[in-house]
């Protein structure tokens, strides 16, 4: 898990957003565990590794390129 954490704001549709929180209470998750999730789930198909630890180097798709 990682240690530190940085904010994403994000605009949506308030009726996506309600339905979004009322699904993740009735899954018994947070919508920022859900989203975490969703992010990590996006960059591993697109072949992005990136680093949980403090000064590694982050955002490299696999094939080495920035």
């Amino acid at each position: 898990m990682e240690k530190k954490t940085a904010r994403l704001t994000l605009l949506i549709d308030p009726h996506k957003k309600r339905a979004f929180e009322q699904l993740c209470a009735e899954q018994d998750l947070t919508p920022s565990q859900v989203v975490r999730q969703m992010i990590r789930d996006y960059l591993r198909e697109h072949g992005v590794e990136y680093e949980t630890q403090p000064g590694a180097d982050v955002g490299r798709h696999r094939n080495g390129k920035a």
